[in-house]
């Protein structure tokens, strides 16, 4: 029997007609939606800031990691620090500090490799590809790879756990919205992958369930000489993402997807202009997305909507409370103060509920959830 949301719009009491705009004077206006703002939605207009609480006790809170006081990582990939994971998505950062002597390859899933700092090579069963800070490199589940690179590399890894990374459906606006798939970059059967092919003892070590196995060949499995099909590694970089945008209306977090995966997504937020109609939101509204646990990775910029937050930073806030813009940002929610955002942050929506892992408390900000209070 087909299904159907129960859906009335209506409008109640002192409210505006439009989300996100035209609010009522001295009201705050508070999004409850469902399936990570692709569903039903209401509008509460509210006296006061959603967020503007006194106190906060028990285990859901929004939580604040800094990545950049993480120690103790491994020569490959296997060594990254476990941060945050569910049945779907396991999230880890890893610091590369010298060039993988050894192969990876995951069985468990796709793995979304994000430079967050450095810049090198990877080899890959595929080819060869130069990496730089602010690529996305998807790697389909089993594919073999390596890094190269003289300096180290920090590196936020997604595995997405027995599903596949796919490109959100763009609808109305077309497939070449925010980027066109041709800016996807492959790897190439070049000179530096045919280079790298020798006979010397190498190493593949493969996850699977968690556990690693280790084959040892007497010559480098990378040797392909070429393939052809419609399976393969794919990388874009962030300044090479053109966001939506409205100058009259702010946008939800989803209209910033680029890539889905089984019961999660991952959007990325990159400079964009502020709107200017005078009556628009310039700032993220108050939500309860209440279907998905959100996670913000900043790489880069000034993050306008948050107070003591720097790249390298990782928040976490679970569904079931009201999160939104910091009082400072709030301030300045109906006026012009620059020509537009300059941030860029990696945004990870899971449909279930995830545990953060003991690296990550190990180097948690405790006072996050008290920077709604203002001074």
């Amino acid at each position: 029997m087909a299904k159907r949301w129960i859906s009335t719009p209506k409008v109640e009491g002192r409210a505006s007609r439009q989300a996100h705009a035209d609010l009522p004077k001295g009201t705050f206006e508070r999004e409850l939606g469902k399936e990570g703002f692709f569903g039903p939605a209401s509008h509460m207009h509210h006296a006061h800031p959603p967020t503007a609480w006194t106190a906060f006790e028990g285990p859901l809170k929004p939580r604040a990691f800094d990545t950049t006081k993480l120690e103790g990582f491994g020569a490959t990939p296997w060594g990254a620090q476990p941060l945050l994971g569910n049945a779907s998505v396991q999230v880890r950062f890893w610091e590369m500090r010298s060039s993988m002597e050894s192969l990876a390859r995951n069985a468990d899933g796709d793995e979304l490799l994000f430079i967050h700092e450095g810049a090198g090579h990877l080899y890959c069963d595929y080819g060869h590809l130069e990496v730089r800070d602010g690529d996305y490199v998807m790697l389909p589940r089993s594919t073999m790879w390596r890094l190269e690179s003289d300096a180290p590399m920090r590196v936020l890894l997604v595995e997405a756990t027995n599903s596949s990374y796919m490109l959100p459906e763009k609808g109305l606006v077309g497939p070449h919205a925010i980027f066109d798939p041709a800016m996807l970059d492959s790897p190439a059967i070049d000179e530096a992958f045919l280079a790298q092919q020798d006979e010397k003892e190498w190493r593949v070590e493969i996850k699977r369930n968690n556990a690693l196995t280790t084959i040892t060949y007497p010559f480098n499995p990378l040797d392909a000489t070429g393939w052809h099909g419609d399976l393969m590694p794919v990388r874009i970089n962030w300044r090479d993402i053109r966001p939506l945008m409205s100058h009259r209306y702010h946008l939800p977090p989803s209209a910033h997807t680029t890539f889905v995966a089984g019961r999660f997504v991952v959007c990325t937020f990159v400079p964009r202009p502020f709107e200017t109609d005078p009556g628009a939101l310039k700032v993220p509204f108050f939500h309860n997305n209440d279907d998905y646990d959100e996670v913000l990775f900043y790489h880069a910029g000034e993050f306008f909507s948050r107070d003591n937050i720097h790249p390298g930073m990782m928040t976490l806030h679970p569904c079931g409370f009201t999160h939104g813009p910091h009082p400072k940002a709030l301030e300045k929610a109906f006026e012009q103060p620059a020509p537009g955002t300059n941030e860029v942050a990696v945004m990870i929506d899971t449909r279930d509920a995830l545990t953060v892992h003991d690296p990550a408390e190990g180097v948690e900000w405790p006072g996050y959830v008290d920077s709604w209070k203002g001074a």
